[in-house]
């Protein structure tokens, strides 16, 4: 009977059934043995056949399982309700065909041999990140050669963005993002927020690959890459087996690391992963990556961008416009009464008359209604001769709340539900249905903000329906006419008694 011997490049996890006589072979025969950082080394060990010791590294197990006319594991496509899973294995049918070809006895061995097969990534679990074998009716499927670990990878940061960004933007409930998926793309953004946009396009431009592909090819595609990340960039907690020692990786006489970019883009920052391999030379520039720096290129001109002609033509417009209110520019009037002799201006204030400058900037913007006391009285004024008050009354009250003590929050924020939310509530307002839906979750934890997306529905509403119609309305004009008449009257005496 031959005696059959597993040897694993990383003696801290080397299972404890094999650590007996199998050791004190293992040791004699090291020196013949290549061993490799991404490679899981299986050495056969026959004394029939005159002391010769192949080495059988997992590529050649993996395609020994695949081979049907040798007797591989069964791939079938298991039929579930209303889809097809394609390409799949079960783990039973694994851990059997590894005793039966590997003349293993013990199925535990064979279970942990599995485990060290999947946590390299050759085999993975399709519905699960942790990367083990269990002997049940789990469905696995083998990696693409593509992706074997050894290809030497060396996958950067800015690739692990480019996917986790194209996951997003399909909608399918087999690409969402797990919770630590999610932690990592939000601080992959924070840390390449200056290049998001380009990796955001990159993402885009694989999304639009991937649509032109067969279903079933997509969909087995989609699990493999998603494979591949769980190797590199694995589930906290699960060991990372692409990890060297650092005590190695300086000890190496040649410690250049290759950075092979999975979707062709380079990073200028040092990886996640500190894995040295032997230095490979630099892939060369084919037509393929010329073509897609020249559409990245036509993309970034069709870019919208606003001239710099616009820009001041939009500044010199608001100048103008405000140039009267600047009393740097235009002498104030009346005149400021803290530097002149002249007391107008508080006679003005204390009647509560809005000059004519003060009427007039009321029609520039909405914004200036509301934040002039004497513009929002006017302003809700003419809402309550149209009985439609109620939206600016929301408006306020959210604004109100927005100052009030952290004490009497929960309560304000209660008395307007109930005043403008609430079924049946004496002024309910018109929101649509998911600004409604959403301030229905917030007031159950009710703060300072809780209305602010219904507040910005009814500040949209009242801007571009109840501003507009105040503007036309006989009130404004109105008491802009009256303004004009007075400052008219004023003047005209003026010149009566000059002359």
């Amino acid at each position: 009977m031959p005696l059959v011997v597993y040897f694993v490049w990383r003696p801290q996890i080397i299972h404890p059934g094999l650590q007996h006589k199998a050791v004190a072979v293992i040791l004699k025969l090291s020196c013949l043995m290549l061993f490799s950082s991404h490679r899981l080394l299986v050495t056969v060990c026959d004394p029939l056949e005159n002391g010769r010791t192949p080495n059988v590294t997992i590529e050649d197990i993996i395609t020994r399982m695949q081979d049907d006319k040798t007797g591989g594991v069964p791939i079938r496509t298991v039929k579930s309700f209303l889809s097809k899973i394609p390409s799949v294995v079960t783990g039973a049918d694994i851990v059997q065909w590894l005793m039966k070809n590997l003349s293993i006895e013990d199925p535990g061995e064979a279970i942990h041999l599995g485990s060290l097969i999947a946590a390299q990534g050759y085999v993975f679990p399709i519905s699960d990140h942790v990367l083990t074998l269990k002997d049940d009716g789990t469905f696995y499927r083998f990696q693409a050669p593509y992706f074997w670990p050894s290809n030497c990878w060396e996958p950067e940061n800015t690739d692990y963005a480019i996917y986790l960004c194209k996951r997003t933007m399909q909608n399918k409930a087999r690409l969402e993002l797990a919770d630590y998926e999610a932690e990592n793309l939000a601080r992959l953004q924070r840390a390449f927020a200056r290049k998001w946009e380009f990796i955001f396009m990159q993402a885009e431009a694989q999304v639009k690959i991937d649509r032109k592909k067969d279903k079933t090819e997509r969909k087995i595609l989609d699990s493999q890459e998603r494979a591949f990340w769980d190797v590199h960039r694995p589930v906290p907690g699960c060991v990372n087996t692409t990890e060297m020692d650092i005590r190695k990786c300086r000890r190496m006489k040649n410690p250049q690391k290759v950075k092979k970019s999975v979707y062709g883009v380079t990073e200028e920052s040092q990886p996640q992963s500190p894995v040295h391999v032997p230095s490979q030379p630099v892939r060369k520039t084919t037509k393929e990556d010329f073509r897609k720096q020249i559409t990245f290129l036509n993309m970034q001109i069709e870019r919208h961008c606003l001239k710099m002609s616009k820009v001041a033509e939009s500044l010199i417009a608001y100048t103008e416009q405000y140039v009267e209110y600047d009393p740097f520019i235009t002498p104030a009037e009346p005149s400021n009464p803290w530097i002149s002799d002249d007391a107008a201006l508080w006679d003005i204030e204390m009647s509560k008359e809005p000059s004519q400058q003060r009427v007039k900037r009321w029609g520039f913007s909405m914004d200036e209604v509301l934040k002039d006391p004497v513009g929002r009285d006017q302003f809700l004024r003419f809402l309550e001769s149209e009985f439609s008050s109620e939206n600016l009354r929301f408006w306020l009250a959210v604004q109100d709340l927005k100052k009030q003590p952290l004490q009497d929050v929960t309560t304000r924020v209660e008395e307007i539900w109930q005043e403008f939310l609430a079924p049946g509530a004496q002024s309910a307002i018109n929101l649509d249905s998911h600004s409604y839906e959403k301030t229905s979750q917030n007031v159950k934890d009710p703060g300072r903000y809780t209305y602010e997306d219904a507040q910005e529905h009814i500040y949209k509403l009242m801007k571009s329906d109840s501003y507009a119609r105040f503007l036309r309305s006989n009130a404004y004009q109105d008491l802009l006419l009256a303004k004009k008449k007075v400052s008219f009257g004023k003047d005209m005496l003026a010149s009566l008694n000059t002359s």
